[in-house]
């Protein structure tokens, strides 16, 4: 790799300026000071190259070297990542923590991929094989769950000259050879390096059919999220933004979970740690983190490696999305991301936009949202990345710029209500202000493997949520009392909906997951029990009052408790007694 070196200019927080470096280039990895710390070029300016810095710069002079690398920034890639914890920048924090203790030193540069760990390699491509782009050739038993598989890469050609037997082998072991077309020979490797701003390519994007089914009831029923597809999650401090993250973590069906942790609390973290090592993955019965890998840079660690963070999660992303894995990143904050945009745009010097961020956040936005998909990769395997990220407006303001330009870039917004969450109803989401686009195009999947009345059935819930919305205005003027009766059990069916449905207790053993099956019957016992209410109302002159005191609304809202996952059989003895109901 060639090197280079010049020496500081100018320091200004995370940003450094060398001048008459011509040999430099945009978005280039380079070393700064005696410490070399890490550092990429993010603008050029006549004789003035500006440095972006991702470690802590205290103490860093003028006429310290800067030395570049003539490589992007870049990721490395191999088996090992998953279960494991890095910073904004791909460095392992334990091996960092065996290092320097309970505080990161700077210019510690361990490997992210252990290069001296011996894995046990079952080779599947053999001499004399076409190399094509992102061709698999071996296996790596990563975890218990997770199959790591060693792919060409994408820019593969010509045929493989030499493959080695199965057997053990550490990362830094050549496992092939390949002769390219135009005759150079090239190594194959467990482990390969790929550029955090540069997407992973792919042969083209599928269309999105299948949810990502969370086990969460307001989610997976009212508005859903597609596997590939992109989600918001705003909300003002306190109203559960974190743990809805942290459910959808948990529940999930996707195959691998990324969590960002960009520029939150510690132990935000630490509790995720906790969490996932305790927990027990439903589908597979191992540890979760035998499926997750977290990323984390929390708010007391370098503002400018948040801005990092997030491709560097949503790049490892895409690498197991080339293997055929449906893959889902969780990043908390993207507030906090933009606003180490804003921090370094204002060093900068930069014209800022609305509420001080610079004026190109929404390309920024883009550039991260994008990068979800449901693709056909380059080996001919289907894999999707799915992002969820959490946005936390500065008084829970929607209109402010964060909120407004990821809701340009997401498909579903899942808006976090502060009343909700004060009267302790979560998830607060609220049903009024948010939305999925993808419901027309997993309805489909819903109709074969769940029942075909699946959205009719949600669209006649929303329809009693709104006018139930409708109604509230009313009754805050003259009083429910004053309501006709079929408005009184409209208002009654709603709270059944709001308290016995939407609402959702992560803590109890049978409502923190909820299979589609037991959603769906949860939803046709409510809407069952409404045609049979309307009946005795209009038909019987039958008042809400009565109906009531029969004690059927309590227990049809207690079915989530009282039933559990695995005897939905139960539900046959609710529709009776709905059925046996006389006045």
């Amino acid at each position: 790799m060639q090197s280079k070196s010049a020496v500081i200019y100018g320091i200004n927080g995370p940003v450094v300026t060398v001048k008459n470096v011509p040999w430099l280039m945009m978005k280039e990895m380079v070393f700064v000071g005696n410490e070399r710390l890490i550092g990429e070029v993010i603008a050029i300016h006549g004789e003035d190259t500006i440095i972006q810095v991702y470690e802590e710069t205290s103490g860093l002079k003028v006429g310290e070297p800067v030395e570049g690398t003539s490589a992007p920034m870049s990721v490395s890639l191999g088996p090992g990542l998953i279960g494991n914890i890095f910073d904004g920048i791909e460095r392992p924090l334990r091996d960092i923590k065996d290092m320097s203790g309970a505080f990161i030193s700077r210019g510690l540069r361990p490997d992210a991929v252990d290069m001296s760990r011996k894995w046990e390699v079952k080779m599947t491509a053999k001499a004399g094989d076409a190399a094509s782009p992102c061709g698999i050739i071996g296996e790596i038993a990563e975890t218990a769950v997770i199959t790591n598989k060693i792919m060409l890469p994408p820019d593969a050609d010509g045929e493989l000259i030499e493959v080695v037997p199965s057997g053990t082998y550490t990362c830094s072991d050549v496992l092939a050879r390949m002769k390219r077309k135009n005759g150079e020979i090239a190594e194959i490797k467990a482990v390969s390096e790929w550029p955090i701003r540069t997407p992973r390519p792919s042969l083209k994007r599928e269309p999105i059919s299948l949810p990502l089914v969370t086990g969460q009831r307001v989610i997976d029923v009212l508005f859903p999220l597609a596997k590939g597809g992109a989600a918001a999650i705003p909300g003002g401090f306190g109203t559960g933004k974190t743990m809805t993250q942290h459910q959808l973590a948990k529940w999930s069906d996707a195959d691998i979970i990324i969590y960002i942790g960009c520029g939150e609390r510690g132990n935000e973290m630490t509790q995720v740690l906790e969490d996932f090592t305790g927990l027990t993955d439903p589908k597979t019965g191992e540890s979760l983190m035998n499926r997750t890998m977290l990323i984390a840079n929390t708010s007391n660690m370098p503002v400018a490696a948040r801005e990092a963070s997030i491709y560097t999660g949503v790049t490892i992303a895409e690498y197991y999305r080339d293997m055929g894995y449906h893959v889902a990143i969780m990043a908390d904050s993207t507030s906090r991301w933009a606003e180490a945009l804003r921090e370094i745009s204002g060093r900068l010097e930069e014209m800022p936009a609305e509420e001080g961020f610079p004026a190109y956040l929404p390309s920024r936005l883009s550039e991260f949202y994008e990068r979800a998909g449901y693709v056909r990769c380059l080996n001919n395997t289907e894999g999707s990345v799915t992002l969820i990220g959490a946005v936390s407006p500065q008084g829970g303001d929607f209109s402010e710029p964060v909120t407004q330009n990821t809701k340009r870039f997401t498909r579903c917004f899942w808006g976090l209500d502060k009343s909700l969450a004060y009267a302790r109803h979560y998830p607060a989401i609220n049903w009024l202000t948010s939305y999925s686009e993808y419901v027309n195009d997993i309805a489909p999947w819903y109709a074969e493997n769940v029942d075909k009345d699946f959205i009719p059935d949600r669209a006649e819930i929303m329809s009693i949520l709104r006018e139930e919305s409708s109604l509230m205005d009313i009754v805050k003027l003259i009083g429910a009392d004053v309501l006709p009766e079929d408005q009184k059990l409209t208002l009654e069916i709603a709270r059944v909906i709001r308290v016995g449905f939407l609402q959702q207790n992560a803590y109890h053993a049978a409502d923190t997951y909820v299979p589609l099956k037991k959603q769906y019957l949860m939803l046709k016992v409510i809407l069952h029990l409404y045609d049979r209410c309307k009946h005795f109302v209009n038909d019987c002159a039958v008042p809400v009052s009565q109906i009531s005191k029969s004690g059927i609304f309590d227990k049809v809202v207690k079915i989530k408790y009282d039933i559990d996952n695995e005897n939905l059989d139960k539900f046959d003895d609710i529709f009776k007694q709905i059925d046996e109901l006389e006045f």
